[in-house]
């Protein structure tokens, strides 16, 4: 065998394996970005049943017997009489963030090898004239191993340890394959997780994604330096930057494809920041975005980017027969009407929607099953009704910085101009089934087979017009602030020492250590401190966003939540919470600005002494910031 460099071992009792091997050596194969970061990701290609014979055309000629030797070796003569062709090869093809290597990228062959339990990995190279040949020096194989099915462990065997060549990026550092990647495989393996939904960038050329995503993160990173959101612009701008490419190549093959000659135009329902409508924009798609609300940004984006305030409801009021996609990027309550609205608009209008809060027709999403997550079932949900609506729907994952990374696509529908009618009655009926609207007169028309609608009061060919947003709620024009913060001080006041006095009133120890120098009081769950408030108490905190929960997080200097569970928090304790343990000493003379809980309502004070706490012992040590600094420093003497 090659020599071996490094092995793990597998947890006691795994029962995961072999199939959770392969399971994790299909992620290292197809996703290798997912532990190198410094890759987009890989295509593999050709895969074939091959013998020896046959392993030795092309650019493995080069490969010497004693390596062949190597990949053969532990092989009963019986078993090589019963497997013809004992691998599996492929190639796979390395996908860089950033193409340093010109016009070339790096290839290797992988052959599984399911009988013996190992994958081999033989890159390949290209030399200037274009001639690819195998490249010895980083020939590397993953191997399980076990003793009698018990015992499992993971082998890294390379053909020659001492030539290793390393790049950095198709080409990793070798101590890096035993440090990262064999624990990766482990863990994969053990969890042998089959995901819900499928890979990303699966409707998209990776490669061609790679390359616009770099050139707009290049282009419009500045504006993470100016944003004026109170949104975290690390995440918002790069979020968008990945979105706008993923549309941009999307068009881009819906171009060639169809062979169009102008640029698809767009409607982006919800828009928010307007960031994407934006992006959009300067890279040549005529288009617009709506929201009921105006952002501070948008006064920045110029004259070029439309962007309308105003609130949609659905209803031929909001049809966009001139418009070649709608878009709904966290589009909250538009969500499920987005099919809908983009199916009534025309028949070539295609959508394009990447759903984050379950919102029904009228209302928030209710849950109809258990055995899928909330968020599987809702994607479900909105696949259903991008059918029912007339769509071909598609489904990918993006590659974003969100937990919500699923969106649909609907390019083309399932059924004839011809049968508009008939589609437009289904749409109705299923919208109809969702949410019956008491008092709501529905106003009919005909629809005709060009697909405009037309006044009448047919009986059979009735379908629902002007009302067929009835009851919808968009959001209001002014954001609700429902976090804690806008609640009277005194009413969180008198909460928090209720509270608290609960807490130090018990005399069961937390388990953090004795309270007899100092008390710490005891614990309770969150529902057993709803139980101490009135209801009045509890209804106003109901309508807060994490209600009671919120508002004990929110005074982190009084309490720490943890499991479920509410402490007193002791500052003498570092360990107590990551965010502790983060925390930095006080300097000496820091700026207090706000006074000491503990000082003024514990019976024995605060458990650190004033220059070591964070807050104010007393009026004498309580410096408001707008006080000078020279002020400050005569007070520290």
């Amino acid at each position: 065998m090659m020599p071996k460099v490094s092995d793990i071992k597998f947890p006691g009792g795994c029962k995961t394996l072999p199939e959770g091997f392969w399971s994790a050596v299909d992620v290292w194969i197809q996703k290798p970005h997912v532990v190198n970061k410094r890759l987009c990701g890989a295509k593999e290609t050709e895969r074939k049943e091959v013998n020896a014979e046959e392993l030795l055309h092309g650019p493995l000629a080069d490969l010497s017997q004693d390596v062949l030797s190597l990949l053969s070796s532990g092989v009963s003569p019986a078993q090589t009489h019963q497997q013809d062709k004992p691998w599996c090869s492929t190639v796979r093809t390395f996908i860089p963030k950033v193409n340093s290597y010109g016009t070339s990228l790096h290839k290797e062959v992988v052959l599984r090898d399911f009988a013996r339990q190992q994958v081999t990995f033989l890159p390949l190279e290209e030399d200037a004239e274009g001639q690819v040949s195998l490249k010895k020096s980083n020939i590397y194989q993953i191997q399980l191993c076990s003793q009698d099915c018990e015992d499992w462990s993971l082998e890294l065997h390379v053909l020659t340890p001492g030539a290793w060549f390393s790049d950095g990026v198709a080409y990793p550092k070798l101590p890096w394959l035993s440090s990262d990647l064999l624990p990766k495989l482990v863990r994969w393996a053990t969890e042998c997780k089959s995901s819900e939904f499928k890979s990303t960038l699966s409707l998209l050329p990776v490669e061609k994604y790679s390359l616009v995503y770099q050139q707009l993160k290049d282009k419009y990173k500045a504006m993470v330096k100016v944003w004026p959101e109170v949104t975290d612009p690390e995440k918002f701008v790069y979020e968008d930057v990945a979105i706008a490419t993923y549309l941009l190549v999307l068009w881009a093959e819906e171009r060639a494809e169809k062979g169009l000659a102008g640029r698809q135009s767009f409607v982006d329902l919800g828009c928010g920041n307007g960031l994407l409508v934006h992006i959009l924009t300067n890279e040549g798609h005529p288009g617009k975005g709506i929201d009921v609300r105006r952002r501070k940004i948008w006064d920045t984006y110029g004259p070029r980017t439309v962007l309308e305030e105003k609130a949609i409801t659905p209803s031929e009021s909001f049809l966009f027969p001139g418009a070649d996609w709608l878009i709904g990027n966290h589009s909250d309550e538009l969500t499920p009407w987005i099919p809908v609205i983009a199916a009534r608009s025309s028949y070539s209008c295609r959508y394009f929607v990447l759903p984050c809060c379950f919102f029904d027709f009228y209302g928030k999403y209710q849950r109809r099953q258990c055995k899928k997550s909330q968020y599987k079932e809702y994607i479900d949900f909105i696949t259903e009704v991008s059918q029912v609506s007339g769509f071909n729907t598609e489904e990918d994952c993006l590659r974003i910085p969100s937990t919500k990374r699923v969106c649909l696509v609907g390019k083309s529908r399932s059924y004839q101009l011809r049968d508009e009618a008939e589609a437009e009655r289904r749409r109705a009926h299923y919208v109809q089934r969702r949410q019956t609207i008491p008092g709501v007169t529905i106003q009919w028309s005909v629809i005709g087979n060009d697909g405009h609608c037309c006044h009448g009061n047919a009986d059979s060919d009735r379908t629902p017009r002007s009302s067929w947003g009835a009851g919808f709620q968009p959001r209001d024009k002014v954001e609700m602030v429902r976090n804690c913060a806008a609640l009277p001080r005194d009413f969180v006041d008198g909460v928090v020492l209720q509270v608290a006095n609960a807490l130090l009133g018990m005399t069961v120890d937390d388990g953090g250590g004795s309270s007899a120098d100092w008390n710490r009081g005891g614990s309770l769950s969150v529902s057993e401190v709803a139980g101490l408030l009135e209801q009045e108490t509890l209804q106003l905190l109901k309508k807060e966003c994490g209600g009671l929960q919120t508002l004990l997080k929110n005074n982190h200097q009084v309490f720490r939540v943890e499991g479920g569970r509410v402490y007193i928090r002791d500052w003498r304790d570092r360990k107590s919470s990551r965010a502790d343990t983060k925390r930095k000493p006080v300097a000496p003379g820091a700026l207090k600005t706000r006074p000491c809980w503990f000082h003024t309502h514990h019976l024995q004070g605060c458990p650190l002494q004033a220059e070591h706490c964070a807050f104010a012992h007393g009026p004498d040590d309580l410096r408001p910031s707008t006080r000078p600094l020279k002020k400050m420093k005569n007070d520290a003497s």
